[in-house]
């Protein structure tokens, strides 16, 4: 399945920030991050994600963790130079892993190729043309989509329906 070509439409939302840190490795060809999502039921939820720029990630999901209920956004990796804004044109690569079952559906990195987009255009869901404004290329920003910024209920195949998302996102070029 492919990010582009099966997404929906642009919409607004708020972005929320909270801690990264490097956890478990010192190497910067390998690193591990682990991110605290904001939670409502006090419970500690965090997502790691093993890989540096340019690496295809390995995304682990908490067990037992309510996904948020707005789009939530990352950097793990900050690149150099302009961010990105609506109606330019990114290179990207990504992996997709499902937050209900931890699947991973999709990944640009498997297939070696990168994913071209024009932010803010419709391309793609609205959870990336929002989540990846200010994107600078070498950029490593993890997104996690709630549905309404997703699939929603009309899921492509092998998604539930009411499916967050959870992408590690890779700025390759930011402009033309």
């Amino acid at each position: 399945m492919r990010l582009a070509g099966t997404i929906g439409v642009i919409a607004a939302a708020g972005l929320l920030l909270t801690g990264c840190s490097s956890s478990g490795n010192d190497s910067k060809s390998d690193p591990t991050f682990t991110v605290a999502l904001p939670q409502t039921n006090g419970k500690d939820c965090s997502i790691k994600v093993e890989g540096g720029f340019g690496q295809a990630p390995k995304i682990d999901i908490p067990d037992g963790c309510e996904p948020p209920k707005e789009l939530f956004t990352k950097d793990l990796v900050t690149g150099t130079g302009p961010g990105a804004v609506a109606g330019q044109a990114l290179s990207t690569n990504y992996t997709l892993v499902t937050w209900s079952d931890k699947k991973k559906l999709d990944s640009s990195f498997d297939r070696g190729q990168t994913l071209p987009l024009k932010l803010g255009a419709g391309q793609v869901i609205q959870g990336w043309d929002q989540g990846l404004v200010g994107i600078q290329q070498g950029t490593r920003r993890l997104l996690v989509i709630p549905p309404n910024l997703g699939y929603g209920d009309t899921p492509p195949p092998g998604m539930h329906p009411g499916e967050t998302l959870v992408f590690v996102t890779d700025a390759v070029k930011v402009g033309s």
